[in-house]
């Protein structure tokens, strides 16, 4: 199963690049059988750009969550924390193969889907 998340573009380019392996998020989806995620670049881009699949989600508290994962975050120490502020857990997306589409896809047109506040689930007939 995939799910949609919408991801700043410049958070976006960085996973595409290989520089941010972890992906975080205040809160994750229930379904234990998404396996992939295809990335939406929120404004300013609006597409839909490429996917990459789950080698695993860490559920941790801050402190242990910023040390498994600040070599790859592809965020400062400053803005994990204020992300997650008044949030005493934390989720990290841990990203594998990932896939850069050739040509980017519209959310509305290819998906007819609207932008996700934070996550949706894909059917197969959608992807």
């Amino acid at each position: 199963m995939k799910v949609l998340l919408s991801i700043k573009p410049e958070f976006a380019e960085m996973i595409f690049s290989g520089t941010k392996k972890y992906e975080f998020r205040r809160s994750v989806f229930k379904n234990p059988d998404v396996r992939t995620v295809v990335v939406y670049a929120s404004s300013p881009v609006r597409k839909v750009i490429g996917e990459f699949e789950i080698e695993a989600i860490i559920n941790d508290e801050l402190a242990a969550l910023w040390e498994q994962t600040k070599e790859y975050a592809g965020i400062n120490e400053d803005y994990f924390f204020k992300y997650f502020s008044n949030k005493v857990y934390g989720y990290a997306i841990h990203i594998k193969n990932v896939t850069k589409y050739r040509k980017a896809l519209c959310l509305r047109e290819d998906f007819n889907a609207t932008p996700p506040q934070s996550f949706m689930y894909l059917n197969a007939e959608t992807v």
